[in-house]
Formats: C-alpha cells, structure tokens, sequence
C-alpha cells in the first residue's frame, strides 16, 4: 500500500460493498447529507458523470420512485446507466459539455423548464503542471456556472486580455440564459487555486448562499475542491 493512501482504501472497499461504481460516489453522499441539495422530486443534471457513481447518490437521494424526480448524465463517454441504485429515472447522454448547446440542455430537463440541481464533477486529465490544470479546471467551472445561469459577463469584462476574451466565448453560440431554475442549486469542483477564488467570487451575488467543502473522500494528493451554490436568485438569470 503506497503512503497516504489509507483513507481512499477505506472508500474503496466501502463502494465495493455498497454496491457504488466508484468511491468518488461518497463526496456526493457528504455534499448531500450536508446540504441537502436533491429532494424528493428534483430534477438533476450531472456534468461529466463518468463513470456513473453521481448518478448512483442522486438516484437515492431522490427516495423512492413515487417522489418523482429525474437525473440526466452528460459525459463525452458513453456511460451505461449502473444497475444498482438506480431506476428508469436515470438516463444518459453521449456528448461534449462544453460544445452542447443550453437549449438542447432543457429540452433533456422536464417539461423543458429546466434542472432544479446541476452538478459538475468534471475535472481536466491533471498534468501536474499546476497552473495549466488549474487553468483548465477553471475552463470547465466555468462552464459548468455558464449553462447554469447563462453567460456570465462581468468575467468576459474583467479586462482587456484576449485569453480572459477566449475563455468567455460561448461555444455553443448565443444561447440564451441558462438551465437552472430559479432557486436551484450548483456544485462545481475545482482545482484550488486563485482561478478558483475568481469562480467563487462570481457566484456569490448570484446564489443565496455558496460555500467551499473538501469532501473526506478526496485523495490526500488531490487538490480539488467543491463550490457548493444554494438557491440561485431570480435576478441574475441571464
């Protein structure tokens, strides 16, 4: 066993006995036991939902099948729905988050009124270049925060520099606001790092409240960390 590695064991072997695809599952059980996010008939959007364990925890969370509730997966690979922990309300989607256009987004939520929880698990392949991973870690924060609310732009106006200009371009073209409903809720995860503060920074006039957790199931060599957002205020729909 390499050092440090005792405590991700432990989540390992839990995941394997309860029967969750990947011990990354219980960051999202501590989010949701902490913050209570998903309730009995929310609709959710998972964000990069490889391999599927997220998927697992917002299924149960919903409680039984007679709640209601919905989860939709997007992820660039194509994930299978896990047998275990989940129902017919979880589905999948094979496609790139960050070219998929918002409105093909809430046509997936339902009714097409949108998602009541959006969560972002994706992070970048980590180099081990530090500011190259965080700069890509903020890329997808920040578009996650994007087809949430819509095109943030007090960023894209930060300054004048043509990469702050880049990052603001909206891939999947002028689509309007975005996904979340009103009084919904975000959970980005992010690589610590001054970018990361510039994130947290933006979503604080936007949510009724928005608070950092480093869940006991992150790997001691990790850095990431996740932004959780509560309740997104009717006037900063975009």
């Amino acid at each position: 066993m390499a050092a440090g590695k005792g405590a991700p064991d432990f989540f390992y072997k839990e995941a394997q006995r309860l029967g969750y695809v990947a011990r990354s599952a219980f960051k999202l059980v501590q989010i949701q036991k902490q913050h209570k996010l998903i309730k009995p008939g929310s609709s959710i959007l998972d964000l990069g939902c490889a391999p599927g364990s997220w998927l697992q925890v917002a299924c149960q969370s919903l409680g039984p099948f007679h709640n209601g509730g919905s989860v939709i997966g997007i992820d660039h690979k194509k994930v299978k729905v896990p047998s275990m922990h989940c129902d017919s309300r979880v589905q999948t989607v094979s496609a790139d988050v960050m070219t998929l256009p918002k409105h093909q987004l809430r046509e997936l939520s339902p009714k097409k009124k949108g998602f009541s929880v959006i969560l972002s698990d994706m992070c970048p392949l980590v180099s081990g270049i530090t500011t190259k991973d965080a700069a890509l870690s903020f890329e997808l924060g920040m578009r996650a925060l994007d087809l949430a609310v819509g095109r943030v732009a007090s960023v894209c106006n930060s300054d004048g520099d043509n990469q702050d200009e880049e990052r603001c371009d909206d891939p999947s073209g002028s689509d309007d606001g975005g996904v979340l409903r009103v009084g919904g809720h975000l959970v980005i995860k992010l690589l610590e790092s001054e970018d990361a503060k510039e994130v947290s920074q933006i979503c604080k006039p936007l949510f009724t409240k928005s608070s950092w957790l480093r869940p006991k199931a992150t790997r001691p060599s990790s850095r990431e960390i996740y932004l959780i957002c509560q309740g997104l205020k009717p006037e900063t729909k975009i």
